[in-house]
Formats: structure tokens, sequence, C-alpha cells
């Protein structure tokens, strides 16, 4: 079996770690897009042009499904995605876990990027699935970037400013964008009020992952043999993680895995 995963930069991270959990004997194709990134201030329709090109890169090492590894990717070039590629190439979107978040009631945060804030797509989502909560939207300017770039000031100072919008009543957050997953310990250290219950955070990795395997029709398998090869892709072109990578958990757990060639 082989999945690929596709973003812009680190952020599909997070996701690609889940799959190697569920999958260890999973080959993985990770196309990211160096010389476009970041996607977020670009156009719709020349995010869609980028995303193209990144998913086609992965479509030519045949995996057997895509992930998209980017909230942003996702909103503005799902649609195109799956018209070019399927039903020969499930794609898989990737959508903030607004849903879980609101089930299990309380007061409700979502960081996301501030493009996403307060956006029509945000919108329905809350309106869909969380209805019944209240729901505070929170902009993080400049954390994904710091998160890219393994900012640590960067990362503290984006993270403190998107915890002091965060109400002190809120008991549930929602990581609406895939980079905010390799900070989560951050955030949650940032938000937890003292004397408060402990904070609940919803990522969408693990949700992404199993999806993938659903699709493929294949059941997790965290006990098989970890022989699964790694292909990195830098706009089209095969290389090596990005140096902030291995800045984070996740990206050191796919350093050990020997690439395929």
């Amino acid at each position: 079996m082989k999945i690929a995963l596709m973003d812009s930069g680190i952020g599909l991270l997070a996701a690609t770690a889940a799959v190697r959990r569920l999958r260890p004997d999973a080959d993985l194709v990770l196309s990211l897009d160096p010389d476009g990134m970041p996607w977020g201030p670009r156009t719709p329709e020349d995010l869609t042009g980028r995303a193209l090109a990144v998913a086609e890169a992965a479509a030519v090492r045949r995996p057997d499904a895509l992930i998209v590894g980017c909230n942003t990717a996702t909103v503005h070039a799902l649609t195109a995605l799956r018209a070019r590629l399927e039903p020969q190439l499930p794609v898989i979107g990737t959508v903030p876990a607004i849903k879980p978040a609101a089930a299990g009631g309380g007061h409700l945060a979502i960081w996301a990027t501030p493009a996403t804030t307060g956006s029509p797509y945000q919108q329905n989502l809350i309106r869909d699935f969380a209805g019944g909560v209240p729901v505070t939207e929170v902009p993080c300017w400049g954390l994904a970037e710091a998160v890219e770039h393994a900012d640590e000031a960067a990362i503290d100072a984006a993270v403190s400013a998107a915890a002091a919008l965060t109400p002190e009543e809120v008991t549930t957050v929602v990581l609406g964008c895939t980079h905010y997953e390799l900070v989560a310990e951050r955030i949650r250290a940032a938000v937890q009020r003292p004397g408060r219950p402990p904070l609940v955070l919803h990522g969408s990795a693990g949700a992404v992952a199993a999806q993938a395997l659903r699709r493929l029709g294949e059941q997790p398998a965290p006990d098989a043999a970890p022989d699964g090869t790694l292909t990195v892709l830098l706009s089209g072109r095969e290389g090596a993680l990005p140096e902030p990578a291995l800045a984070y958990a996740e990206g050191r757990l796919l350093q050990a895995v020997t690439p395929a060639r």
C-alpha cells in the first residue's frame, strides 16, 4: 500500500505520522511545494493551480490514495483535485474537527489562520455542526508561518497572542490548521486555565489517516513490520525532509525511514 500526502510545507507532518502509526508497512510519498509556498496568501485560482501540480507530481509515483494535508488547500482545491484524479486515485481532504468537538458540549474555540477565521467556509461548518454550543473563532496571526520555519520565539509569541483572544470559559479547542497540531501541547499549556477542567484539543490528523484507510478498504495494523518507505518531493523534485521538520516529533519519526528510490 502506498499513500501520498500533499501540502505547501510541513503542515502535512501530523497526518503523515498518523498514517505511519496506523500502518508502519505503508509506503509514503510526501509532495511539498517549497517553490510556491506559502499557499495561504494566493488567490483561490492560483492556489488550485499549485495544488494540482503538487498532486500530479505525487500521482506519478502511483499511490493508492492522496491526502490533502492542508485545510486551506482542501477549501479551495479539493473539488478540482477530485475532478482531475478520481476515481483512479481517491483524494481525502482535511476538515477542522468542529463536529466531534461540538459533540462534547462546552464553550468551543476554533484556532485558525486569519484567512479562514470568519470565512464562509468556517461559518458553514459552525452552523452545520456546532449550533448548540458557544463558539469563539480565534485568528492565529503568524502561527502557521512560525511553525513552518520552526521559529521558537515566533511560535511562542503567536501562541500567546491567540491564547489571549481565547475566553477563559473555553473547554475545547479545535486546531483548524494542520500546522498547529505540531505544537498542540504548547497550545494546551497556553490556554489551560488554573483550576479549570483539563482542556480538550481536537486535531484532524488521526481522522484523516483513518479515512484514507477506509477509502482503500484497509484496516489499521500498528504492529505490522515497520518497513514502509518514504519519498519526499519538493515541487516535483525528489529530495529530503525540510530541516525545520526535524524540530518536531512527527518529523523525527519519519527521518528514521529509508527513502524509496
